[in-house]
């Protein structure tokens, strides 16, 4: 799996990982969805990616992710920032994932 981030994107999401401790996580975040076919992607910062993540190099930033759940998405996807709505999204060549991709910073 592969993400290119968007020259916005990049601008937008290298204050919170620029001093190195925190990482990007790419979810697929099935919590209140009641079944895992029914998750949806989200970003989140981590400190350190977990026993069964994965990290892998993206474009401009590295990423971890669980492979288990690389089965949801295509090998090769964009994150973008709009500024205007302050809403971040994913794509890839084939499809929209989500328009409003949700940013978990805790």
């Amino acid at each position: 799996m592969r993400i290119t981030f968007t020259p916005a994107a990049a601008k937008s999401l290298t204050p919170y990982i620029e001093d190195g401790r925190k990482q990007l996580k790419l979810l697929h975040d099935t919590e209140g969805c009641g079944c895992v076919v029914s998750g949806v992607p989200a970003l989140q910062l981590i400190e350190q990616g977990g026993p069964d993540d994965r990290l892998t190099q993206g474009d401009p930033f590295p990423f971890w992710y669980e492979p288990r759940h690389e089965v949801f998405f295509e090998p090769e996807l964009r994150i973008d920032y709009d500024a205007a709505r302050d809403a971040y999204s994913l794509k890839s060549d084939s499809q929209i994932y989500t328009l409003d991709l949700r940013f978990l910073k805790n």
